[in-house]
């Protein structure tokens, strides 16, 4: 019945609607009747007596002793503990409910059945819900967390189909420290534990928690391995809890346990080490009469598969050192990234019964020496081209027997222009990249580190041809030798003491020679310069992302490439004065190029996140140039950064390529020197593997020096006057070896009209087939936009 008036009620609105937004009136009208559908729906498959499960909720006494802030955060903590799960919903909806209703059937094949195990849910009943479970998992949990006088009552709260289970908590006071003490004793173990409580989790004043008591013994013990104490354990410690004290408080007293066996009380040091590079699960022996000795340690390798000083950087633990945990993990850590290996097992034996020292086995399981590789991608661009571009990778993981990995790379891909002024105008290109890589620094000077990350020397040429039909073709040639290190597993470096790029163009059509002509446009002139650029560039990368669980994360990554700052400083190059040098009959570019970005994502909810990124970059041509070379500009615009306009097709600054070839059957991608961008986006879980997306895009580009060819594109004052801005909706497939995206952007601020007019929301028609044809970018790619 009430989808019927709805569908009535729709049915009159939308025959008394003409205006320009009934689009969006379709969409909140579908939107309803699809809420409606879904919550009506689901209940009617219950059986009789039967009540759909809605969830929980808390209720917690206000108590002068406990903050709202407390409170809140008390209620997102036990909420996570309750069992079971409702059904989940999107916006009010059960879709995947409606999915098992819609689908259920007997059935063990076919597409209904795939439709109910894939993508349906069960319902999650009243009568599946234990009150009295509940109540005690939350009573233990406050408990555990200082409200040693906690209470909770479960009760339920249901109608003729649904039900909920509240849950009336009283907290009680907080119980905080009034002191800790630990083991006292001059043994070298006891000595040892007082010296790991400086900075100990237990302090006076702060709230008893039971996780910290727990933590605090692991802490111990994580510095005490370090110590040489390798057969310890945290459930050798004991922490005693007296709440007799009075005035809400508690002592504690950490000793450790009176059974603890002799073995842990002693400090181990290192005897000797094997490492086996060729280890399977069929050997049985350690073929110790065939070792070869190498350096500190002994390598039984019969096979002769690599050579011994390949683990120079590795091993970490020598001969008479005190036994480390850290030095121990960060040698299965290097060994792992060593390359050749995917398989690392460790031993310790106890080199005599009864002795301190400790003999170390590494069984090392390694990869197939070669592989090859074939990846076939798909794409469409908002430019109008869809494309497909076949890899081929092949690697060698061992290549000289020191862990080198050489690796050869072929590429070809074709993008087909499908639509507009510029059909036909396609692009063609391919390339082969190889490289080699050694873990290890060649460098006449000796760098040592010994954290987990073993450092890498890189070595790479390439080759690649794109053909641009009916306009050019450029062959491009790129070198690089250098660096990358990592301090820790937030910050990383990379150092290329060279960088070589050689651009050659060829079959400059006469139309493109025509248009550079008398465009006056040098972005049409640059593209096709010759360009030679050699120089360092460094890269610098902090980032705590891979930490999940944080609440909070961040990336940053700071750049810096240069272009023969000194060579042309040397040959006295000045482009200004007409003073253009070369360099093996090649002139030469001068630049400076500087590049950040930051990254900030915000955990909304166990499955929906906030994230945002800000970038800035400038590359200054000086000396030898008075423009960055084609293939060091800024570009804005497609995919990964402003949505709501068409790849390269924005700036710079005010100037607006549309208008300038109006008419024509070629609009030249727009660069720049500076480049300010930014993105916040939300993304929300839908269901299982689909998640959405808002989002807002902002930014341009500009040119470090004026040309007559892009009146406005100069950097200046006015830049946050000139920048663009998009909204936009999305959606992302996680389908497991890859996340298929699919954005919608819509234009919100075009830099290129009159002041006063840029921002266009009273020019939003959704009932214009030419709007929406102009101002509705849609974009299909891989991955997130960062």
């Amino acid at each position: 019945m009430v989808v019927e008036k709805i569908k009535q009620y729709s049915t009159n609105l939308l025959s008394s609607s003409r205006g320009k937004n009934s689009s969006w009136l379709v969409l909140v009208l579908a939107t309803g009747f699809m809420y409606c559908l879904s919550s009506c729906s689901n209940t009617r498959y219950l059986q009789n007596g039967q009540k759909l499960y809605t969830g929980s909720k808390l209720e917690i006494e206000k108590s002068p002793e406990i903050t709202a802030n407390e409170s809140k955060d008390l209620k997102e903590q036990m909420e996570e503990l309750l069992r079971p799960v409702p059904n989940s919903s999107f916006l009010g909806m059960r879709i995947k409910l409606y999915i098992y209703n819609k689908t259920k059937t007997d059935k063990t094949t076919g597409i209904k059945h795939w439709l109910n195990q894939k993508f349906g849910e069960p319902p999650v009943l009243v009568s599946d819900v234990n009150l009295a479970k509940n109540s005690e998992v939350l009573q233990g949990y406050l408990q555990n967390n200082s409200y040693f006088q906690a209470g909770v009552n479960g009760s339920l709260d249901t109608t003729a189909k649904k039900g909920s289970a509240v849950y009336n908590i009283l907290a009680g006071p907080s119980y905080h420290i009034a002191s800790v003490s630990f083991p006292k004793g001059k043994d070298s173990l006891r000595s040892a534990i007082n010296k790991a409580t400086r900075r100990s989790i237990l302090r006076k004043g702060k709230k008893y928690n039971l996780d910290d008591i727990k933590n605090e013994r692991v802490r111990i013990d994580n510095r005490l391995k370090n110590k040489g104490f390798y057969f310890f354990s945290p459930e050798n410690l004991l922490v005693k809890v007296d709440s007799t004290v009075g005035k809400h408080q508690v002592d504690m007293d950490m000793i450790v346990k009176p059974e603890t066996p002799d073995r842990a009380r002693k400090i181990y040091t290192i005897d000797s080490i094997f490492i086996y590079p060729g280890y399977s699960l069929r050997d049985t022996g350690r073929h110790k009469s065939i070792m070869e000795h190498y350096g500190w340690y002994n390598v039984v390798d019969p096979h002769h598969t690599i050579k011994p000083y390949a683990f120079k950087n590795t091993v970490l633990l020598h001969p008479g050192d005190t036994y480390s945990r850290q030095l121990h993990n960060n040698s299965i850590n290097r060994m792992i990234n060593l390359g050749p290996y995917k398989f690392v097992k460790n031993k310790f034996v106890q080199h005599e019964e009864d002795s301190a020292k400790l003999d170390v086995y590494y069984y090392l399981t390694p990869y197939k020496g070669k592989s090859l590789q074939l990846e076939l991608q798909g794409r469409t661009t908002s430019a109008n081209f869809m494309g497909s571009q076949i890899n081929i990778n092949w690697k060698n993981r061992n290549a000289f027997k020191g862990a080198e990995a050489f690796t050869i790379g072929l590429f070809g891909s074709t993008d087909l222009q499908m639509g507009g002024s510029t059909k036909g105008n396609n692009v063609y290109q391919g390339g082969i990249k190889t490289g080699i890589t050694w873990p290890r620094f060649i460098s006449p000077f000796n760098f040592k580190s010994d954290n987990a990350y073993i450092p890498h020397t890189n070595l790479t040429l390439g080759y690649s041809i794109n053909r641009r039909v009916k306009l050019y073709t450029l062959n491009s040639f790129t070198g690089s030798f250098g660096y990358e290190w990592r301090e820790n597993a937030k910050r990383s470096h990379q150092l290329n003491l060279i960088n070589i790029t050689y651009v050659n163009p060829t079959g400059v059509s006469a139309a493109y020679a025509d248009s550079v002509k008398h465009s006056q446009n040098p972005t049409l002139a640059h593209v096709i310069d010759k360009q030679f650029t050699f120089g360092p560039s460094y890269s610098y990368t902090v980032t705590n992302t891979a930490q999940s669980y944080k609440r909070n994360t961040y990336y940053y990554n700071a750049a810096i490439d240069l272009s023969a700052n000194l060579y042309g400083l040397i040959s006295g190059a000045n482009a200004d004065k007409g003073h253009i040098k070369e360099l093996f009959g090649q002139p030469f570019n001068q630049y400076v190029k500087i590049e950040n970005e930051f990254r900030y994502f915000r955990r909304i909810s166990r499955k929906s996140k906030l994230a945002a990124r800000l970038m800035a970059g400038v590359g200054i041509p000086y000396g030898n140039s008075t423009i960055l070379p084609y293939s060091k500009q800024f570009f804005i615009g497609g995919s990964n950064s402003l949505r709501g306009f068409r790849a390269r097709s924005l700036g710079p600054g005010t100037y607006n390529v549309a208008d300038a070839y109006a008419g024509s059957d070629f609009f030249p991608d727009q660069s720049g020197d500076i480049k300010i961008e930014g993105t916040v986006e939300y993304r929300p879980h839908i269901f299982g593997f689909m998640e959405g997306a808002v989002f807002t895009d902002f930014g341009n580009i500009w040119l470090f020096n004026a040309n007559d060819g892009q009146p406005g594109g100069v950097f200046n004052g006015q830049f946050l006057n000139q920048m663009a801005a998009d909204v936009g909706v999305g959606l992302r497939f996680d389908l497991t070896v890859l996340i298929l995206r699919l954005d919608l952007g819509m234009p919100i601020r075009k830099p290129w009209l009159p002041k006063g007019d840029r921002w266009v929301f009273d020019q939003i028609d959704f009932g214009s087939n030419s709007w929406r044809k102009d101002n509705l970018i849609f974009n299909i790619a891989i991955g997130y936009p960062f």
